[in-house]
């Protein structure tokens, strides 16, 4: 098989690829037995999401800084 660069590529060559893709991932997760519902992945997401302390920079905060040094 050729290799393209994504720039070179019609819509759908790449849509094809994509799909492609998609349908690898879920032909793997089916293979991996991942019983879990959406709402408990949901949840798990929401248990191991960090949140900065409060009075920490925002991230645009630390862009500026990094940008005038």
């Amino acid at each position: 098989m050729e290799t393209k660069l994504v720039k070179d590529m019609t819509v759908n060559e790449l849509k094809a690829i994509i799909a492609s893709i998609v349908d690898e991932q879920l032909r793997n997760k089916e293979k991996l037995g991942d019983k879990r519902s959406l709402q408990e992945i949901f949840d798990s997401i929401d248990r191991h999401r960090w949140t900065p302390p409060l009075g920490a920079k925002s991230s645009l905060e630390l862009l500026r800084e990094d940008r005038d040094r």
